[in-house]
């Protein structure tokens, strides 16, 4: 099934989520690239909620352009399977080399607003993450491991201590606190 049918079939937990899946149609409808950098405007990434076994905590990074805790993630770079894309993001960020999906279905859908900052010395406008969220599970005893370029810490946190270490309230508010409301159910 391909990433469109994925999300057809995606049942939106929130508002957020239902104006979002449209978005997201919308644009894999019209046909443009979105699956590369190379649309300035809007563009596909890929997340995860990486839990340990247990499912009571979460592995986050300290994201060196947002100045805070932040999920895993990254751009698709033309990659069209988004749950591979998450896996090895996850695992490129964090050094944990044992990764598993809990399942193969879209966790969680969102369209994010990235500003404009600067990276690797060159200026990136402001433009839209396409964003699908997977579930996944590491092994809390791996070796954590920093990627300097992209991060300057990696660290497991409660659920509840995820919230709270990171810095931005928008995804406090609409992602973070969705994602672990999504996990009671």
């Amino acid at each position: 099934m391909n990433l469109q049918q994925q999300i057809e079939q995606y049942i939106p937990y929130n508002e957020q989520e239902e104006k979002d899946k449209e978005v997201m149609l919308q644009l894999l409808k019209e046909g443009r690239d979105v699956f590369t950098r190379e649309n300035g405007v809007a563009h596909f990434t890929a997340s995860s909620w990486l839990l340990n076994k247990t499912h009571d905590k979460v592995l986050l990074i300290y994201h060196n352009i947002y100045h805070s805790w932040a999920w895993t993630g990254g751009h698709a770079d033309g990659e069209r399977d988004l749950l591979s894309v998450a896996k090895r993001e996850a695992m490129e960020e964090t050094g944990v080399k044992n990764i598993r999906e809990v399942s193969e279905d879209i966790f969680s859908l969102e369209v994010l607003t990235v500003d404009g900052h600067e990276k690797r010395g060159v200026y990136v406008s402001s433009h839209l993450h396409l964003n699908v969220t997977y579930l996944l599970e590491a092994d809390e005893e791996d070796v954590l491991r920093v990627k300097p370029d992209e991060n300057s810490g990696v660290k497991w946190f409660s659920l509840e201590e995820a919230i709270k270490a990171s810095s931005e309230p928008w995804m406090i508010e609409r992602i973070y606190r969705k994602l672990n409301a999504k996990l009671k159910q």
